[in-house]
């Protein structure tokens, strides 16, 4: 089970409104929004659907304590495949 603040971090992180995350998981705008604020009120196929969209842009929901002894959260499946530069990698020669 993902938790609300996941949904909201995951859809901040790839930088998408709420009308395009419910128009790529084909929900409404205010579905979108329940879920956001509430998980546990919403229809499980819309958490399934809302969830999808975001796993197929490349985001990875982590469960409570699947990560050393973390709690619930997000992260970018993979790193950009065309030869991006890794976050540690950043200066001030390499920022275009």
């Amino acid at each position: 089970m993902i938790t609300s603040a996941q949904l909201r971090g995951a859809r901040a992180m790839l930088g998408l409104t709420t009308e395009t995350l419910a128009a790529e998981s084909n929900l409404s705008v205010t579905t979108i929004e329940t879920l956001e604020r509430d998980v546990s009120s919403a229809d499980a196929k819309a958490l399934v659907a809302a969830r999808a969209a975001l796993e197929a842009r490349g985001i990875s929901f982590l469960a409570s304590g699947s990560d050393d002894a973390g709690g619930a959260g997000i992260r970018f499946k993979h790193w950009a495949e065309d030869g991006g530069i890794r976050p540690e990698n950043l200066n001030a020669t390499n920022d275009d």
